[in-house]
């Protein structure tokens, strides 16, 4: 079995989350895709291939569950909703650059959070989001030639 796999139905279990083989599919599709985000559509229409007898809603609940517990990360780009596997199931805090081009997704290690907080003396923040958006290096480089 993949490691990935292995270690996404530990965290499942963790979670006291049925192991049922339409999950094992939907994280095996997730991580066919861990460096980029893909349309939560794209996701419904590959998980209908296997399964076409579920419904949207079943795959919709199963990719919030999955954010839930930080087996996916979830963003909003225009009207579209879009998912990538978590690319470490350890660490759930972390910020992306994302390649408005090919979609491509980088870690970036550094969080800007303690600037905001100095800047904000007395407030509590509960929570945020960082992403870079450009050109990663191959089409910066393409674009360029």
């Amino acid at each position: 079995m993949d490691t990935k796999l292995t270690a996404a139905i530990e965290v499942l279990k963790q979670n006291n989350l049925k192991i049922t083989q339409q999950r094992q599919t939907l994280i095996q599709i997730m991580t066919q895709h861990e460096n980029k985000y893909i349309d939560v559509t794209q996701v419904d229409e590959q998980m209908r291939t296997h399964y076409p007898k579920m419904s949207h809603n079943t795959v919709y609940r199963n990719l919030k569950e999955f954010e839930s517990i930080g087996l996916v990360e979830q963003i909003i780009q225009g009207e579209h909703a879009q998912v990538k596997y978590q690319c470490d199931v350890t660490q759930q805090h972390h910020h992306h650059f994302i390649c408005t081009n090919c979609g491509k997704v980088e870690e970036v290690e550094m969080c800007p959070l303690d600037f905001f907080e100095r800047q904000l003396p007395g407030y509590q923040i509960s929570g945020h989001r960082f992403e870079l958006y450009g050109l990663c290096a191959n089409c910066a480089k393409k674009q360029q030639a």
